[in-house]
């Protein structure tokens, strides 16, 4: 564990239960917006391959270079 991890345990604890449930919920909370933004990414990236055609045209390199 390092010093910072050890630094917000140790603030964590200082908490009163009430507390210490706001940000249980707030972890929660990032790791749920963390999962989404991965998720996110790899659909983007999954779907780069399928849309090379659509995206990568004459047509469209004019728009492209602006």
């Amino acid at each position: 564990m390092t010093a910072a991890e050890q630094v917000l345990i140790d603030k964590i604890k200082q908490l009163p239960p009430q507390r210490m449930a706001e940000v249980e919920d707030f972890v929660d909370f990032l790791r749920a917006r963390e999962d989404e933004h991965r998720l996110t990414h790899a659909a983007a990236k999954a779907s780069k391959a399928s849309f090379a055609q659509v995206w990568d045209n004459n047509e469209d390199a004019a728009y492209d270079r602006m």
